[in-house]
């Protein structure tokens, strides 16, 4: 993890626009329709490419490849393991939220994360196409060569939240089910290392499951539930330096109430444990915006970086770069400059489809959070 003793550093979540051209073919593969395999992976090495440009361009200092060969951030690896090659259903789980207001929630209906249809776990996990990983890391490592840039990272899905939207219908538990997934998951984890690549891990189950897969649960009990999502990732990136990995806690990409989002409060002590050193939290949309106040109550541990979100990836409003600079020194008056970097709440390509930021808009806001970490920068060290 890069960290910096002269200004604030800026990065994102991982996932950016696709354009519509590899829209149109990741959604040929997603239906399962014929395509050819060797122009969508000539595609995507050019989009990695030029994703990467874009972001040291804008003055992003700790990039990556933007997701751009994944339909979705976390069920990318039904094409690369076996066990989901069964019938793919939307099995989207209601939301606590949807119960209050049914009249949003049905307009809510579209290709996103949520309604993507996807397969179950219906046999035993195992690679099928581990040539994937590797070019998935050859084209961000031939795309960042040369660039000024600080750091580069990748990101990987969690045990828990590729459980969460491939559910289990094989194993005899869950928590044999997320350990199965770990198994696997730690081959990516560690090859991703083995690079020299930052490894982000995906951990959107950490929170967001609260109002979605666990929402039959008390607080207390999904506590219990987050206690054994962090045993398993610990677990799963046992050979990886804390120095190398981040990991990214959020409570789902949505536009919509959260209301009944579990607080940062009750669960940060366990998202803690987590070895890797970087985390990367929402810290910009309404429902979380306060919650910088945590960190005056509960202490980061040494070494640890704290990447809050300074961007909200749910709206097209473009953030003053002064209301991001004082987002930035609200966190860093409290844990220290030297412990802070820039992000952004969530991705803004979560799923290839469905977005709810405009591509360029997207890209004027990560603009405005580089502005933001010059202004914070200056307030902090001149």
């Amino acid at each position: 993890m890069k960290r910096s003793a002269t200004r604030i550093l800026t990065t994102h979540t991982g996932s950016l626009p696709r354009s519509p051209e590899l829209q149109d073919m990741l959604r040929q593969r997603e239906e399962q329709r014929d395509f050819d395999e060797s122009v969508f992976h000539a595609s995507v090495s050019e989009a990695v490419a030029a994703t990467v440009a874009r972001q040291q361009a804008a003055g992003i200092d700790v990039v990556n490849d933007g997701e751009q060969g994944r339909s979705q951030y976390a069920t990318y690896v039904k094409e690369r393991l076996t066990g989901f090659e069964g019938e793919r259903l939307v099995r989207s789980r209601p939301r606590l939220d949807d119960a209050d207001f049914p009249d949003f929630a049905a307009t809510q209906v579209h290709m996103s994360s949520r309604n993507m249809p996807q397969p179950a776990c219906t046999g035993p996990i195992a690679w099928k196409d581990w040539p994937a990983v590797e070019r998935d890391i050859a084209s961000l490592r031939q795309a960042a060569a040369g660039q000024q840039v600080e750091e580069v990272f990748m990101t990987a899905a969690s045990p828990g939240v590729i459980a969460n939207f491939l559910p289990n219908e094989y194993y005899a538990t869950e928590e044999e089910y997320l350990y199965a997934l770990a198994e696997v998951m730690k081959d990516e984890y560690n090859a991703i290392a083995r690079a020299g690549l930052v490894l982000q891990v995906d951990c959107p189950d950490l929170a967001m499951t609260r109002v979605s897969q666990f929402s039959h649960l008390s607080v207390d009990e999904f506590r219990k539930i987050v206690e054994l999502h962090v045993e398993v990732i610990n677990y799963a990136l046992k050979d990886i330096d804390p120095e190398q990995m981040r990991l990214h806690v959020c409570w789902g990409n949505t536009e919509g109430p959260h209301h009944h989002d579990v607080p940062l409060r009750d669960i940060v002590q366990l998202i803690l444990q987590a070895r890797p050193l970087g985390l990367s939290v929402e810290g910009a949309n309404p429902r979380h915006g306060h919650e910088w106040k945590v960190w005056g109550e509960v202490r980061l541990p040494e070494g640890k970086v704290l990447i809050p979100g300074v961007l909200d990836t749910t709206t097209n409003f473009i953030e003053h770069p002064e209301l991001i600079a004082q987002r930035i020194l609200n966190y860093a008056r409290i844990v220290g400059r030297e412990n802070v970097m820039a992000g952004s709440d969530c991705g803004f390509g979560t799923s290839a489809w469905g977005r709810k930021v405009e591509t360029n808009i997207a890209w004027a806001k990560l603009a405005a959070m580089v502005e933001g970490a010059r202004l914070a920068s200056g307030e902090l060290w001149d």
